[in-house]
């Protein structure tokens, strides 16, 4: 009797290792780079659709997803794409995928008069901005 349950034991702990590794040798599921969820100057979630209107009024849709990517379109204009990062929400930054391109980081906020803006560190222009709700 003593036999058989050493031997059942030792089967019982073979299958628990020939288990294990064949899940150690599985393909691992491919995974898709998600942004953590932050948050706009405007309270609301850093991801969604956008209005921004510049200093001199030309006005781009810029959606926001969230995998970290952004899509910006102007009327008569080619699409622009790049990376975005919502550092606080105070600070947007965006990296466009144009070669040489480098972040840069927008100082936002939301006035006393409720009118959010994003300013440029570059040349001081300032832009409204408003979240377009679908």
């Amino acid at each position: 009797m003593k036999k058989i349950l050493i031997i059942a034991a030792v089967a019982s702990l073979a299958a628990c290792s020939a288990e294990k590794k064949a899940d150690e040798t599985a393909t691992p599921a491919e995974t898709v780079e998600v942004a953590t969820e932050t948050t706009a100057a405007d309270g609301g979630p850093s991801i969604g659709t956008f209005k921004v209107t510049d200093a001199e009024g030309k006005v781009s849709i810029e959606e926001l997803r969230a995998d970290g990517t952004y899509t910006s379109t102007s009327e008569g204009e080619e699409p622009k794409t790049g990376k975005w990062e919502q550092k606080s929400p105070e600070s947007f930054c965006s990296t466009p995928d144009a070669e040489e391109s480098k972040q840069t980081c927008y100082a936002e906020t939301v006035g006393e008069d409720g009118v959010w803006t994003s300013t440029d560190p570059d040349d001081g222009s300032v832009s409204t901005v408003e979240r377009v709700v679908t």
